[in-house]
């Protein structure tokens, strides 16, 4: 069931009287007092019964306007649901037409349907503290979740994809994608669900470092070794593929554990089965103030959509950078953004997971893969 924040009844009726100075007043005054007491308190209305937003939405900002045409002029941002503790991981399944996001303290997935909106909100439960989802090119849905990498094969069974990497036990990964071309699956491992019992379990070292240094691994795709291919971020969360996949994004969320660690995009070239050439893409500060890169997808044009937070009001949501890392376009929530994803029939409608929702937008472009 989805749980929304609601409003007035839809069946109280305003009682008609006549007019009332003193009552008239006293509102006036009770109203002032609310706003200097809550000055949220006439802030934007997501829940159900909410009154319909007016074209253009405002909390769709363009920053540049030649390069950032993304927007669209009538549509707005959509709150689908609420009611998780920490929403990550949307992933879009083209041929069943729904959406599947984690919702790790609560231990489950659930699942958007497109052509009804229905949502479940077991999916799979308990889901192992599970975090970033994708599907690969037979439509298997691929999760990490807090020890292991899984595949879900089509005759319901699990398949294991990785548990250990140099002979121990993988940290716990955290977000994945797949080429294409090769199969192969590529994914981050900084370790989040051994470091508290909130979003996982302690791990029994107790360490920031469970096991052995966070890293970014690749699975090749036909004799399923795993390899590591880059550890220079402090704690890689997100990634993903540039468009014509001769690039690699990693989030970087090390400031979470080390004070030396930099709120930073990494981009990497790819070359053949190893990520070479590491170097900061985007600087992820805004006006003086700093957030988590936490999850991101690109766009057919190269842009790359991240899901920031953990700065506040007019910082949380979706930046966008250009293919160069400069900051073109911003999409803001009233939650901490964690991950993101294109989906819907023409992969024009992006998925926000933000903290305890799932929000949607239409945009004009595409997510360049298909997951």
């Amino acid at each position: 069931m989805t749980i929304l924040p609601e409003t007035l009844d839809e069946t109280s009726q305003p009682q008609h009287r006549g007019f009332d100075r003193r009552g008239l007043l006293r509102t006036a005054g009770a109203l002032a007092a609310t706003t200097v007491l809550a000055p949220n308190a006439l802030a934007r209305d997501y829940g159900r019964n909410a009154e319909p937003a007016r074209y253009p939405d405002p909390d769709i900002v363009v920053i540049d306007p030649k390069r950032f045409k993304a927007k669209v002029g009538n549509t707005v941002i959509q709150r689908l649901f609420t009611g998780c503790l920490w929403a990550e991981g949307p992933a879009w399944n083209s041929q069943g037409r729904y959406l599947v996001w984690s919702d790790i303290p609560n231990n489950r997935q659930l699942r958007y349907l497109d052509d009804d909106q229905h949502i479940s909100t077991r999916f799979r439960y308990p889901a192992n503290e599970s975090n970033g989802n994708t599907f690969d090119t037979e439509g298997r849905q691929i999760t990490a979740q807090r020890t292991q990498l899984v595949r879900f094969e089509h005759n319901g069974s699990t398949t294991v994809l990785a548990d250990q990497a140099n002979g121990k036990p993988i940290n716990g990964p955290n977000d994945m994608v797949v080429h294409p071309n090769d199969k192969s699956i590529w994914f981050t491992d900084p370790g989040y669900g051994g470091l508290g019992r909130y979003e996982g379990v302690m791990a029994n070292t107790g360490t920031v470092q469970p096991n052995q240094k966070e890293a970014v691994y690749r699975i090749d795709g036909q004799s399923g070794q795993i390899t590591k291919v880059a550890d220079e971020p402090f704690k890689p969360n997100g990634i993903a593929f540039s468009h014509d996949y001769k690039k690699m994004y990693v989030c970087d969320t090390g400031i979470t554990h080390y004070p030396n660690a930099k709120n930073i995009i990494w981009q990497y070239d790819i070359d053949g089965a190893k990520l070479t050439n590491p170097r900061t893409f985007a600087d992820t500060t805004l006006d003086g103030k700093s957030g988590f890169p936490d999850g991101l997808r690109v766009d057919v044009d190269g842009n790359v959509w991240a899901g920031l937070g953990w700065v506040g009001e007019g910082y949380d949501g979706v930046h966008i950078f250009a293919p160069d890392g400069t900051r073109i376009g911003q999409i803001k929530l009233p939650e901490i953004c964690a991950n993101v994803c294109f989906g819907g029939a023409k992969r024009n409608r992006l998925f926000m997971t933000a903290s305890q929702s799932l929000y949607a937008v239409y945009v004009e472009t595409q997510g360049a893969h298909f997951c």
